[in-house]
């Protein structure tokens, strides 16, 4: 019998373990972004440019993955009737929206 418990807390160890490391890939594959920093030549603004497209590129990586987790939150909420983590998670997802579109913002309130 303790022989079944230590291998069913193996295999469940195993399994986030496995779990830990496809999330690591893929956010790591979903980051990805190649660096042009001198793909201008010696031109100032567009060295500036490229940095601004990889800095906004991160920041919406961050979104998307707070966008994520407060689908998951909303998702357990429903499955635990606990009204407290579904509006954690409205707010999550409504945060992962914002800082996802954060230039896109930017763009329409400059007008630019």
């Amino acid at each position: 019998m303790n022989n079944l418990k230590n291998n069913n807390k193996l295999q469940r160890r195993a399994k986030r373990l496995y779990a830990l490391c496809v999330c690591l890939a893929l956010a790591m594959t979903a980051t990805i972004m190649p660096a042009f920093a001198a793909a201008g030549g010696d031109d100032p603004l567009t060295v500036v440019s490229n940095l601004s497209d990889f800095i906004f590129s991160l920041i919406r990586a961050v979104g998307l993955i707070l966008l994520g987790y407060g689908i998951l939150q909303v998702g357990l909420s429903l499955q635990s009737h606990d009204p407290s983590q579904r509006s954690n998670g409205m707010l999550t997802i409504a945060g992962g929206i914002v800082i996802t579109f954060t230039r896109e913002i930017l763009t329409l309130i400059t007008g630019a």
